[in-house]
């Protein structure tokens, strides 16, 4: 993928125990604004499971994301198997903390985690599934080149009915990415 000069320099590591407290972090109230509020800490271990276990079944892959060359662990990104309108796809989320918000590194996560999805040739189509609200996570998709398909209602955490955008980007466009 090219690199932006300007670009932040960041690298995706597959979840690890280690990741458990990142997860508490990105579990603070402003950080789930979007995502119907933050989780109890039984959420937050069952989805630590959850993130450890995914790559082992085949159905998509979590990471923590490192901030080079301080090697600071500033957010997570990940993909997973989803259905969307009858259709197997997989779905791609991220979250980055606070203090590093508006440098590009979500944008740059996003490119190397489709980069991941990419190499195992399963799913022909990624999509994200931004709150209407959620302005960054918006750019992040226009950004790397995804389509807006259109506005929905995603049910997310289960019993809370976003307004969502559906952006989408086709796995063999998105090898070449760059991001501006």
């Amino acid at each position: 993928m090219p690199e932006q000069m300007n670009a932040p320099h960041v690298k995706i590591e597959p979840w690890s125990n280690a990741d458990l407290n990142l997860l508490r972090l990105i579990n603070a109230p402003e950080m789930m604004e979007h995502l119907g509020g933050p989780e109890t800490e039984e959420q937050i271990l069952r989805r630590h499971k959850r993130y450890l276990e995914i790559a082992g079944r085949g159905t998509g892959r979590m990471f923590s994301i490192v901030l080079l060359p301080k090697m600071e662990t500033v957010g997570s990104v990940g993909y997973w198997d989803s259905m969307w309108k009858e259709e197997f796809v997989n779905e791609i989320g991220w979250s980055i903390l606070p203090p590093y918000q508006g440098k590009g590194i979500a944008t740059a996560a996003v490119s190397e985690a489709i980069a991941s999805a990419s190499i195992e040739q399963k799913i022909r189509f990624i999509h994200a599934f931004p709150s209407i609200n959620n302005l960054a996570s918006n750019a992040v998709c226009r950004k790397l080149n995804f389509s807006l398909m259109s506005t929905c209602e995603f049910e997310y955490p289960p019993g809370n009915i976003m307004q969502c955008n559906d952006w989408r980007i086709e796995i063999d466009s998105a090898v070449n990415l760059s991001y501006i």
